[in-house]
């Protein structure tokens, strides 16, 4: 990693605080600006034709995004009509905004097709830390029907959207859209939504480790893994689908605890989406699963860390589990 690579890093960091730190809009439309300028370096880091196509693919919506969010900003001192209704409606244009820069439903449509032009570790930063910033400004906005009805369309799309590629990095856009939803149910209840950030963002350390080089379901078998590698990726996809012993599942139970007592349909709806999504995960491991493996032991002569750091992580639903603020 050189001088520059890191100076943009710390940028991108420094512009997330300000908008998680800032007491007024106008400060978080400015960290929302600094971190797209510092992100954008990370994407034209390969002089190609799909660096360049991802770059302005980021900076349009990004900019189409920062445009609505201060119109809606000045929108919110100008106009002069009845105050519940202004509140109301410039609420939901402020949240159409954040959900223009975050990729949820239904304008998700740029985010598969940016991945699908960027290497894992981009990938990474664009569905993981890219995304707490306009998450923290949607925190302080009031729930009402836009956002309940934006989250379930949400965990639809991403749930939909990723049956029918053939990509890795496009499913896993999808994913993170379906995710999103999930994170904008916590909102709705004030409960800690980075509390599923932070597990989320493990999952995906595990997954970028995992894929490291594979970008299209067919790589899979041909990468010809060991037994250890194949059981790593099926547990690392189980735990994305949330299935109960390994650390995605704690995320959803908070979700699912927080929104029984109201909103039973949103709540059902999403577990069902959550069950397609879990099929295309399996779907994924399948074909190496059945596969006989050329190499018959578990795990290679050489030592590979990176196998015990995804079983580390995915395997830690007890150490969370016990932490108070569940």
């Amino acid at each position: 990693m050189n001088f520059k690579k890191m100076m943009f890093l710390m940028v991108m960091m420094l512009s997330t605080l300000i908008v998680m730190s800032s007491n007024n809009w106008i400060g978080m439309w400015m960290g929302l600006e600094i971190n797209l300028m510092s992100f954008i370096p990370f994407i034209s880091e390969m002089k190609n034709k799909n660096s360049s196509q991802a770059m302005m693919i980021y900076f349009l919506t990004q900019s189409i995004g920062s445009i609505t969010m201060m119109f809606s900003i000045m929108m919110n001192t100008l106009i002069m009509i009845n105050s519940s209704f202004t509140n109301e409606w410039l609420n939901i244009l402020l949240m159409t905004s954040l959900l223009v820069k975050l990729g949820g439903a239904p304008f998700h449509m740029w985010l598969p097709e940016m991945m699908a032009n960027l290497k894992w570790d981009q990938c990474f930063i664009l569905m993981t830390w890219q995304k707490i910033a306009p998450l923290s400004i949607m925190m302080n906005l009031k729930p009402n029907w836009f956002m309940y009805t934006m989250m379930t369309l949400s965990t639809v799309m991403g749930a939909i959207g990723g049956l029918n590629q053939t990509s890795v990095r496009k499913i896993m856009a999808y994913s993170s859209i379906n995710h999103l939803g999930w994170m904008m149910a916590l909102m709705t209840k004030q409960v800690t939504w980075y509390m599923y950030m932070l597990m989320y963002m493990m999952m995906m350390i595990a997954i970028w480790l995992m894929f490291d080089n594979i970008y299209f379901m067919n790589q899979f078998s041909n990468s010809n893994p060991s037994m250890m590698e194949k059981m790593m990726m099926a547990i690392s996809m189980m735990s994305l689908g949330g299935l109960p012993p390994f650390i995605g599942f704690l995320p959803k139970f908070m979700v699912i605890q927080s929104m029984m007592g109201s909103n039973m349909m949103c709540i059902m709806m999403m577990s069902f989406m959550s069950l397609i999504t879990l099929f295309y995960y399996l779907r994924m491991i399948s074909t190496i699963m059945m596969n006989y493996s050329t190499m018959n032991k578990w795990m290679t002569k050489k030592k590979n860390n990176k196998l015990w750091l995804i079983l580390l992580i995915n395997i830690s639903l007890p150490v969370f589990s016990i932490l108070p603020v569940f």
